[in-house]
């Protein structure tokens, strides 16, 4: 069953086993793959994907992200497609593809603005990755709005190091 695989495999990258994570999220895909259990399938490429970042395999995880993106699309669920999409800007951004990076913050951000349960931690963490787009590209004034935004969400929701490493960004930002 994949669910116990997934499990297996959460357990298994916790533990910072990543090869054996890697080996169990894959096994869980190939079951959900064979069932068409669309659920257990975008679970098991987000875990495959996680994986695969926290193995700096970013060319992988970025496959693995872009296809549950897909299929969060066709299952209209617009939360969890703006999580994965916000991931995939992460792991673009941290390719250096900046310009492909940020439509991908750009819809994340529409869609958790749109959503009246929206979690504030994942708009948070959408500014935040957004903020260090802008920042790495040289956008101050768009930069320091997006971190002002990020520091004052993570105040709200107690997070004192997001805040910090907000407060961190402007006062550079202010500085340069």
């Amino acid at each position: 069953m994949p669910t116990s695989l997934l499990h297996q495999g959460y357990e298994a990258r916790f533990d910072h086993r990543l090869p054996e994570a890697r080996d169990l999220f894959t096994r869980a895909l190939a079951k959900a793959r064979a069932s068409h259990h669309t659920e257990h399938l975008v679970q098991s490429l987000i875990a495959l994907g996680k994986t695969e970042r926290d193995l700096k395999n970013l060319g992988a995880a970025h496959l693995y992200y872009q296809e549950a993106a897909a299929l969060y699309r066709k299952l209209d669920d617009p939360l969890k497609l703006a999580h994965t999409i916000r991931h995939l800007g992460d792991i673009l951004q941290d390719q250096g593809l900046f310009h492909l990076a940020e439509p991908h913050y750009v819809e994340a951000l529409a869609l958790y603005r749109a959503h009246p349960e929206a979690p504030p931690l994942d708009l948070a963490n959408a500014i935040r990755g957004y903020a260090v787009l802008k920042t790495q590209t040289f956008q101050k004034k768009e930069a320091l709005a997006l971190w002002h935004r990020a520091r004052d969400l993570y105040h709200g929701l107690d997070l004192a190091e997001g805040a910090a490493e907000a407060d961190g960004y402007i006062a550079q930002l202010t500085r340069s």
